[in-house]
């Protein structure tokens, strides 16, 4: 019987995944602070929880896939607003660290200044780095006590390697669109090598952003110590290339189903799931492109 003609709401049977997830992110969360506080094991339990979470994501998913066969229209539209309170959740996500890049730049340094709190001569200066970061932007060897011994500071180049990644996400998504109306169309060759093509501009990109961060640790003096904006800078970059990785896996698991037959013309909501999860990403990018690499 195909899913469009059962009248009932298909419920799945009771799973212990859910459960088995939760002890899984503990080990992660508690092999992370561990770690920070030196213990040996930490490596171990972190490790163990990473590849936990991995296998019973697969094997979650997998019974999904199994499941959906099943599915009606009233599945279908829970499976869409579940999604759609996902990406909206991941909005607060970044807008809360878009609102802290704001708060420390328009408000928190100027207040700083005026109260002179930190140090004597500080200025509200963007990007702050510390109390060498005058010296280090004017290109003054760093004392000992700052970030390294013989490098200096300084910005990444936006119109670099930031550039060709905008460039990367914004055709992404071109292609990616692609892709969507040729499965809506039934043109099953267009589907798979549009879809193909985003997945390795995803693949590209990271490969870009893993150069960008190794030309600033070992060229530009720039890490996660260089003051609030190596913090804020590593902190919104690195979560967004998270997203990255873990979109163009969401869209490789599609391209391999759809090579497998699982979706058609009128029924193909992992595809559009997918295909959500990714302009936003790249909607994000615009974002960071502007705010963190230019302004």
């Amino acid at each position: 019987m195909s899913a469009q003609s059962k009248d009932h709401y298909y419920v799945p049977d009771s799973s212990a995944y859910p459960f088995l997830c939760s002890i899984a992110l503990f080990c992660i969360a508690m092999g992370a602070a561990s770690m920070l506080n030196g213990y040996s094991f930490a490596p171990t339990l972190m490790s163990a929880g990473f590849l936990g979470m991995a296998v019973l994501l697969f094997i979650w998913f997998r019974s999904v896939i199994i499941e959906s066969p099943d599915y009606n229209m009233d599945v279908d539209r829970s499976f869409r607003m579940g999604m759609s309170w996902f990406i909206f959740s991941e909005v607060m996500f970044f807008a809360a660290f878009f609102g802290a890049l704001y708060y420390i730049r328009m408000l928190s340094i100027p207040w700083l200044a005026d109260t002179e709190l930190l140090w004597p001569g500080f200025e509200a200066t963007w990007p702050s780095t510390g109390p060498q970061g005058a010296e280090l932007l004017a290109g003054v060897a760093p004392s000992a006590n700052s970030i390294a011994e013989g490098t200096e500071y300084a910005l990444v180049d936006p119109w670099h390697l930031p550039l060709y990644n905008t460039l990367l996400l914004l055709a992404s998504s071109v292609t990616l669109t692609i892709s969507h109306h040729a499965l809506r169309a039934e043109k099953r060759g267009q589907t798979i090598i549009w879809l193909a093509i985003t997945v390795i501009l995803g693949a590209i990109f990271l490969f870009l952003q893993v150069e960008e961060y190794i030309e600033a640790y070992t060229e530009l003096g720039l890490t996660l110590g260089t003051g609030v904006y190596g913090s804020t800078f590593f902190m919104l970059t690195g979560f967004h290339g998270f997203h990255v990785c873990l979109g163009a896996f969401i869209l490789l698991v599609v391209l391999i189903r759809y090579m497998k037959g699982h979706f058609n013309a009128e029924r193909h909501f992992a595809f559009e799931a997918g295909a959500w999860y990714w302009h936003f990403v790249d909607t994000v990018w615009v974002g960071l492109f502007i705010f963190v690499y230019i302004l």
